[in-house]
């Protein structure tokens, strides 16, 4: 291997160990706040309310994090397109740990009163924001930095962080609650997982320091703000990158937010049962996903995101059959397919949406498209499925509401152009690759 060649692959790695290591913990952070939702803050910051309010307020505190990730996109977008990714994902970084360790020393309603959920509502805003920039640089700082025909494989260590975040949040409180007594566990204990995500300082520090990025191109800096640019050029990849990311933000928080408060809360199902049966189906989703993301190079992201959206479509009744059963394997069996099926169409994500903007504005195009998907998608689903149940009494309500949100999301892929016309240049720019779907 020439120096030049060995020099562009350990710089690939440096790449996805940060893409990996800042995405897993920056998720961390915002999976441990959606553990806490449901397990810790209806008592400890609405203890006033009744159950289902209490449940109702909970589950707005976390959506209220999704509503404001389009900002933290179309902010740390400019700055990425404008200045470049590390610096946009290394900020972004900085300022998630710093909110969620500032949600760890929080004083609860009984200390502070009606002040306790107004900061906990600030905090999660700043969470937003930064989750909003970073999921792009993430991204980004491997698939331009990847092979071509492995941009798909690549792309995909940004989106184990998730699956890996959320066994590490489940981790923590699986250990701080089985090692603490109730009243020590509400008391101080909830507050550890959100103290430990001080580690990702470190690691934006070591992103600073050890990743090299691509000189920018010059002409990033000239003409229209990429904003602009992208809503005048682009108007609609941002819609369908926007449809094809409500599947993935529906489904996942379903299977690792809501049904945790339902099997826990309606059904009465011992909270360390399902929180080991979350555990197991995350690491299913981490093992597959790669894998899945790997085929994407070789048959098109289209078709294995097709097929996962239409699977979950399927598999939305048979989910809560198994875990109203009871049975700890079937709850668990039914959160692994999940899971499975969830990682078919966020595996070849990145790769798929990265291929649908020009390098002027890809940064703000992708992260805008993700999070409106996500807001729309996940944000609203434990709301909606939590008023579901309410009004209806029957699962069945938020199977269909599931099923729906697979078939937007088959039909944006369907239709979505295979690239960004005038995206084929050299360099560690995108071009299209075998298993882009250039027709369906």
């Amino acid at each position: 291997m020439s120096s030049t060649a060995a020099t562009a692959s350990s710089s690939l790695r440096r790449s996805v160990l940060v893409s990996l290591a800042g995405s897993a913990i920056e998720w961390y952070d915002f999976f441990v706040y959606a553990s806490a939702t449901a397990l810790v803050f209806t008592k400890l910051f609405f203890p006033a309310s009744d159950p289902f309010a209490g449940t109702l307020l909970a589950f707005s505190t976390f959506a209220v994090g999704f509503v404001v990730r389009p900002v933290g996109a179309a902010l740390f977008g400019h700055f990425g397109d404008r200045v470049g990714r590390k610096p946009a994902l290394v900020t972004a970084m900085l300022i998630m740990g710093g909110a969620t360790t500032a949600v760890g020393l929080l004083p609860p309603y009984s200390a502070i009163g009606s002040a306790a959920p107004i900061l906990l509502v600030v905090l999660r805003l700043v969470q937003g924001l930064a989750l909003g920039g970073q999921w792009g640089g993430a991204v980004l700082l491997v698939t331009e930095n990847a092979p071509e025909r492995r941009r798909g494989f690549y792309g995909s260590f940004a989106q184990l962080g998730v699956p890996i975040a959320l066994i590490l949040s489940n981790v923590v409180f699986l250990v701080v609650s089985a090692a603490l007594r109730d009243d020590a566990f509400l008391g101080w204990g909830w507050r550890i997982p959100f103290l430990l995500s001080i580690v990702l300082v470190g690691v934006a520090l070591y992103a600073q320091s050890r990743v090299e990025e691509h000189a920018p191109d010059r002409s990033r800096h000239e003409g229209r703000a990429p904003l602009v640019e992208l809503l005048r050029r682009y108007p609609r990849q941002i819609l369908f990158a926007a449809g094809a990311t409500m599947v993935g933000g529906t489904s996942y928080y379903l299977l690792a937010v809501y049904l945790v408060s339902y099997a826990t809360g309606h059904l009465n199902q011992s909270r360390g049962t399902v929180l080991i049966g979350v555990l197991v189906s995350a690491v299913v989703c981490a093992l597959v996903m790669s894998a899945f993301a790997a085929w994407s190079d070789v048959v098109g992201r289209r078709r294995v995101f097709l097929l996962g959206a239409g699977l979950l479509a399927v598999w939305a009744f048979p989910l809560f059959w198994l875990v109203e059963s009871g049975s700890p394997v079937l709850v668990g069996l039914g959160l692994v397919v999940g899971q499975a099926f969830f990682a078919m169409t966020y595996g070849p994500s990145p790769a798929l949406f990265a291929e649908l903007f020009g390098e002027r504005v890809r940064y703000t195009g992708i992260s805008l498209g993700y999070q409106l998907g996500s807001v729309l998608g996940g944000a609203f689903a434990p709301i909606i499925s939590t008023t579901l149940l309410a009004g209806t009494n029957w699962s069945g309500s938020i199977a269909l509401y599931v099923i729906a949100v697979c078939a937007v999301s088959f039909v944006a892929v369907w239709f979505a152009p295979a690239r960004a016309e005038g995206s084929g240049v050299v360099g560690h720019v995108l071009v299209a690759s075998p298993g882009t779907d250039d027709a369906h």
